[in-house]
């Protein structure tokens, strides 16, 4: 019998591979959701480089958040990464959502990354 924390990590895997099949060289908008907050990095494999990161403990998001782990903070912090990923010259990317399901506040922070300019 599998546990949660395995199925998890075996969906995480499985999104990773077909993300090295299918990205193209392309570079990677990784998403990790805690309880209580979320975050985002463009990171540029092949490199091995971090282009530009946010998440809901920056400070210019934390005041004008109630909370970091609802629809609103994965919103903020999806804006705010687009920003900083095409200022960072970066307009292509793919989607790395982990072991995570495409729901909730993971695709609040997607939705709101291509409203601010990155294609996926």
């Amino acid at each position: 019998m599998s546990t949660a924390r395995t199925l998890q990590q075996r969906r995480k895997q499985r999104v990773r591979s077909q993300l090295r099949r299918r990205g193209r060289g392309r570079v990677r908008l990784s998403v990790f959701r805690s309880s209580k907050h979320i975050y985002a990095q463009v990171i540029d494999d092949q490199r091995g480089v971090t282009m530009a990161s946010a998440s809901s403990l920056d400070k210019s998001l934390r005041d004008a958040l109630k909370s970091g782990a609802d629809k609103d903070a994965a919103t903020a912090v999806g804006k705010l990464v687009a920003e900083r990923a095409t200022a960072a010259g970066v307009k292509d990317v793919v989607f790395d959502r982990g072991g995570y399901l495409y729901h909730g506040r993971v695709k609040a922070l997607a939705e709101a990354a291509r409203e601010g300019g990155l294609a996926f």
